[in-house]
């Protein structure tokens, strides 16, 4: 008898599409980290500190030496303060965020560049063997002035049977007129 259910409907197999329960919101971590990386990088610059210590001066003076009736945040300038403490309590972890991303950055160019190194280092320590095992055969093969050495000790070699195939023609002729 052949079972008709499909394989998800067993008891004893869990299923594989699961319903969430309540709605998470969702987000792209990449576009966020890219948020993250942009904002870090402007609260570095001098154009952010200029701007935001022409804000910090604006609101003091304003506060202080203002007119009392338009001004917002009286001595000791709590709401400034509640201010600056906010914009670092998300500055913080949004520049820790950029560090990360960068030092996953850094780690991967590391990786990259290790195994870069490594097979360069494996390149160089192959062509040092060949560069080696050809000198050893250059050891073993005739050079041009080793053949040149033993075709003049050769040539020297047949000039003196020459001479001395001349030598005895000539001493036995001698010999044998006289």
């Amino acid at each position: 008898m052949s079972d008709s259910r499909r394989p998800g409907d067993r008891l004893d197999t869990p299923r594989s599409v699961r319903r969430q329960i309540s709605w998470r919101p969702s987000y792209d971590t990449d576009a966020f980290g890219v948020f993250a990386e942009r904002f870090a990088r402007f609260m570095g610059t001098a154009k952010f500190l200029m701007w935001m210590t022409v804000f910090v001066i604006a609101w003091v003076l304003w506060n202080t030496v203002g007119p009392e009736e338009l001004t917002f945040d009286e001595y000791p300038l709590i709401f400034l303060t509640l201010m600056l403490s906010l914009q670092a309590s998300y500055a913080a972890p949004l520049i820790l965020l950029a560090q990360n991303r960068q030092e996953d950055r850094d780690r991967v160019i590391a990786t990259q560049d290790r195994e870069a190194a490594t097979r360069a280092h494996a390149d160089m320590e192959f062509l040092a063997r060949e560069v080696a095992s050809l000198r050893m055969a250059m050891g073993e093969v005739a050079t041009r002035d080793y053949l040149r050495s033993e075709l003049r000790a050769l040539l020297s070699d047949l000039e003196e049977r020459d001479s001395d195939a001349d030598d005895a023609k000539g001493g036995a002729s001698h010999g044998g007129r006289e």
